[in-house]
């Protein structure tokens, strides 16, 4: 019992001292109006492969008619922050919306301040198919799998 006080008194200031950090990467985003047009270069933009993928989707599956990709970023990954991609059809006021050819990538304020200029691609390899960022200006690191990265 005294040796779980012990671990759990020495993790706490780590893991309080992780959490604080967190929230303030976060929290130190600019926040820019949603209504203010983003610049060209610092528009999100999506590869042919990434539209047609969505095109397909939209054209196979009635589900996910008028449904937006959307790209949000939260802390986690092995490389401190990480993408995660969903289709949506919901888009709230604090949304940039980036469209193509007919589709729509929506991002929230906060993850824009970490993906603008970013390109999303879609890839078909031999152990998955997946939208990805391939090429991420914020970003100076990250895994091999493209799904997390470090901020500048």
């Amino acid at each position: 019992m005294a040796t779980s006080r012990s671990v759990i008194s020495r993790l706490a200031p780590l893991i309080r001292g992780r959490i604080e950090r967190n929230a303030r990467l976060l929290s130190s985003a600019v926040a820019a109006s949603p209504s203010e047009p983003a610049a060209a270069d610092d528009a999100v933009h999506m590869t042919e492969n990434c539209v047609q993928r969505l095109k397909e989707l939209h054209a196979n599956e009635s589900s996910t008619d008028g449904k937006m990709l959307r790209l949000s970023v939260e802390t986690g990954g092995c490389s401190g922050f990480q993408y995660v991609f969903l289709l949506d059809d919901k888009k709230t006021a604090d949304d940039r919306v980036f469209e193509k050819d007919g589709v729509k990538l929506v991002v929230d304020n906060i993850s824009y301040d970490f993906v603008k200029g970013a390109t999303v691609d879609y890839v078909e390899e031999l152990i998955r198919s997946a939208f990805l960022v391939v090429t991420n200006p914020s970003a100076v690191g990250g895994c091999s799998c493209k799904s997390s990265f470090m901020v500048k």
